[in-house]
């Protein structure tokens, strides 16, 4: 289980989580949704490691990453928008890169890029990739450890409709195996096919914290559910 409780975060005077709380259960995929801007991504970044909250939690059951052992990534899979692999190295290498530090063998590395779809591009440099392609890479990534936890930052960015559909499927798949699968996006529409729960940011605060299902039949699309709250 992932808990964030009572998280916050402050940038000099700007203010960019206030206090959030939820749980994401294994078995579950949880949505985490709002706009750029809302606080998704500070979250997560909190919550893997790469900053510092000014009050509050982030754990896997129980644990922060940098409690987690000394390889977190057999642990806690991710792919986090913006952080690019080298733009001279090849698809193939940059797995290789990963796979060596987490003890990993090379045959997962090719075994994840004929999931994503990126087999043939392998030996192709990052800098040459399509926006897709490096989403699509950034998926290959996160699941080489093929770990208990699930973290997504905005992975269908760029991507056509086919691959949005394999990252859907994968998703359900992937939680199905009683794993817990947090992803953020910033597109209302899609977490309605894929997420169990979801959590809903705005300005840094939570304003949405409950199963599809019940929002769905209250508020008729989450789109709507979302706006709602703001509003009031």
């Amino acid at each position: 289980m992932i808990e964030i409780s009572g998280l916050s975060k402050n940038y000099g005077g700007k203010r960019a989580l206030s206090d959030v709380s939820f749980r994401a259960e294994p078995g579950e995929v949880t949505a985490l949704i709002g706009p750029n801007g809302a606080g998704k991504s500070t979250l997560l970044h909190i919550l893997l490691g790469l900053e510092s909250a000014s009050n509050g939690m982030a754990a896997f059951d129980g644990k922060r990453y940098n409690e987690l052992g000394p390889n977190p990534l057999m642990a806690v899979s991710s792919f986090i928008n913006g952080l690019t692999p080298y733009p001279s190295r090849t698809g193939l290498n940059h797995l290789h890169w990963i796979a060596l530090g987490a003890g990993i063998p090379f045959s997962r590395c090719d075994e994840c890029l004929r999931l994503v779809g990126l087999y043939e591009a392998r030996n192709q440099t990052f800098k040459t990739y399509s926006l897709g392609m490096r989403q699509r890479l950034g998926i290959a990534t996160a699941i080489l450890t093929d770990a208990p936890y699930l973290i997504l930052d905005e992975p269908l960015n760029g991507l056509d409709p086919e691959g949005i559909k394999w990252v859907r499927d994968f998703i359900k798949d992937y939680a199905s195996d009683h794993r817990t699968v947090l992803v953020s996006s910033h597109y209302m529409a899609e977490p309605e096919l894929v997420a169990d729960h979801v959590v809903g940011l705005s300005n840094g605060r939570k304003v949405l914290d409950d199963n599809i299902d019940t929002l769905l039949d209250g508020y008729g699309s989450l789109e709507q559910a979302y706006f709602s709250v703001v509003k009031e």
